[in-house]
């Protein structure tokens, strides 16, 4: 049997059948990461700037599909009504509250556009609440770009068990900011500046993310290539075992040749 499974038109086929086999394994693989890979949340294409107030309404919910996106604010910002969100880093996606407690300060100045409604901008993160930058509102008619940042829950930290000082919140939340600028009609969501104002530090912000579509399709494919890998060990099983006995038979068969004759 050692022998035959070592014949040189054996050892052929083993080494073909190794040879199929990791070709196989490995295009199954491939698909499989293609899969895998589908479905994860990628940045989506990055459109012109847009105004605003296209975006933003008062009163609506800030569709996903806008998060991220840049756009741009013409208006003159309102100095009298800025706040400083506390406990903040300078990232939007860095958690808030006790968790970055004494990491620095967002600095958010509403700015006022021409339909007379308020947006609130993030003009950039100051570490100390006396940081200069802070004061140094911009005068007179400005034009901001950034990009369009979701409200945020009031229950979305942990706040400080002490309060905080006047003029400062825990997070951007509409429904906080109309209660705090009363009598004024405030634009969902808030836009995150880039450049941030003078000496303030820039506030990172991602660009829009769509989440990705899984392809079954790969999935299939993987299937495929692993089922022929395991139809290509049948078949060399097959074929080894025909061999196998086919010598086998020789071997019994070739004595009662030489008695015949």
């Amino acid at each position: 049997m050692l022998r035959t499974l070592f014949s040189p038109r054996l050892m052929g086929l083993h080494l073909l059948t190794i040879g199929v086999l990791v070709a196989f394994i490995l295009l199954g693989r491939w698909q499989l990461g293609v899969f895998q890979d589908s479905g994860k949340p990628r940045v989506s294409t990055d459109p012109e700037p847009v105004a605003v107030a296209t975006l933003a309404r008062p009163g609506a919910q800030l569709s996903g599909e806008f998060v991220g996106r840049r756009v741009t604010a013409e208006g003159v910002y309102e100095a009298d009504r800025q706040l400083l969100v506390a406990d903040r880093r300078a990232d939007v996606d860095a958690p808030g509250g006790n968790v970055s407690r004494d990491h620095g300060y967002w600095v958010l100045t509403p700015i006022r556009l021409d339909d007379g409604t308020l947006i609130p901008v993030v003009r950039g993160w100051a570490a100390e609440a006396g940081d200069p930058g802070v004061a140094a509102v911009p005068q007179g008619r400005v034009t901001v770009s950034g990009r369009l940042r979701p409200q945020q829950g009031t229950d979305s930290v942990q706040r400080r068990a002490e309060g905080l000082p006047a003029g400062q919140v825990q997070t951007v939340s509409t429904g906080e900011l109309v209660n705090l600028w009363t009598g004024q009609q405030v634009r969902t969501g808030y836009l995150v500046a880039q450049p941030a104002s003078g000496s303030l530090t820039q506030v990172k912000v991602p660009a829009p993310v769509v989440g990705g579509t899984l392809t079954w399709r790969n999935l299939a494919y993987a299937a495929n290539w692993w089922i022929f890998a395991g139809f290509a060990v049948f078949m060399w099983f097959h074929f080894v075992r025909d061999a196998v006995r086919s010598d086998r038979d020789r071997g019994k068969s070739s004595p009662e040749m030489v008695l015949e004759g």
